[in-house]
């Protein structure tokens, strides 16, 4: 009897184990962080930005542009803010014609305007308070070179192919162009980039815009020994106006704004410069010639490139 009776109960017993204990469940796979340009909730993306991840509208609408606004431009970004410079630059008059201008102070105006997507200097005051109003990416002024900073407006806006795509072809147009050109003046000859107001001359490096980056980086044409040695660490330099003969290329970029004059360019020290001598003065726009987005450098590109090979 009892041998027959103790299985019953170890079976019993075993039973009610088996239905009381938690099944082992499968295990469930864990969020990971999102990287720049996965998808997190519907419609929007991580931006992997200098401050951080962001996460931003896959396809925004409302951009204010505080800086970087002709690279979002040339992007077809929806703007509905831009600073006061991209909005009187003449480039882009017709794009920006229904865009309203602001500022890092314009915190109201900002608000009223309903942005999905702000894009701000990091030298800008109120940050905290723009990211409240909307996902504000933060970029340095100087921080990338001129391509790396269309390609992240590129990944921002969710076109980086696109932005790459334009990349390649303009490195491969202006290294053509700049191998044209110094087939026609020659391999050694120099350029330098001046830019003047009513009172004041400027010469510029390799990366202060007015064409600089598409002169000396892209088309690989070469800087007086001056200017390298004085100017392309602080990116420009005030010159006095004795001194401008001793930065003078063999040809010059003469960047004026609308409707200025300077009394120098009447003197005999300017006159006899080489490059004036020879009229081998390319003038170019300095409100049109003040950015390094696409639409810029395409339009200076093709100033260059016409005006080089005509004065050769």
């Amino acid at each position: 009897m009892k041998k027959a009776f103790i299985p019953v109960i170890l079976m019993f017993m075993l039973l009610l184990s088996a239905c009381g204990s938690p099944q082992a469940q499968p295990v469930q796979p864990q969020p990971q962080s999102p990287e720049a340009g996965n998808e997190t909730k519907e419609g929007t993306v991580i931006y992997q930005s200098e401050k951080g991840p962001v996460e931003v509208p896959a396809q925004p609408k409302r951009i204010i542009g505080l800086t970087n606004a002709p690279n979002i431009v040339s992007m077809e970004g929806t703007l509905v803010g831009v600073d006061q410079w991209t909005k009187q630059n003449p480039l882009f008059t017709e794009k920006l014609k229904d865009v309203e201008v602001v500022s890092d102070a314009d915190l109201e105006k900002i608000l009223a305007l309903k942005p999905d997507l702000i894009v701000a200097g990091s030298e800008m005051k109120n940050l905290d308070q723009l990211s409240k109003i909307a996902p504000t990416v933060v970029f340095t002024w100087g921080k990338l070179d001129y391509l790396s900073q269309q390609l992240e407006i590129g990944k921002l806006l969710n076109k980086e192919k696109e932005a790459q795509t334009w990349i390649d072809d303009f490195k491969s147009r202006a290294k053509t162009a700049g191998e044209q050109i110094k087939a026609k003046i020659g391999e050694k000859v120099t350029v330098s980039v001046f830019e003047y107001d009513t009172k004041d001359f400027y010469v510029f490096g390799n990366n202060w815009a007015r064409g600089t980056e598409i002169l000396y980086q892209a088309m690989d044409l070469n800087m007086p020994e001056k200017v390298k040695k004085d100017v392309l660490g602080p990116g420009y330099y005030k010159l006095s106006l004795e001194a401008i003969p001793d930065y003078a290329g063999d040809y010059l970029i003469l960047s004026r704004r609308n409707g200025s004059t300077n009394d120098f360019l009447q003197s005999a020290t300017w006159k006899n410069v080489p490059a004036v001598k020879q009229n081998r003065i390319i003038e170019i726009d300095t409100e049109a010639s003040t950015y390094s987005d696409p639409i810029t450098l395409e339009y200076l590109l093709k100033i260059f490139t016409e005006q080089f090979l005509a004065k050769s």
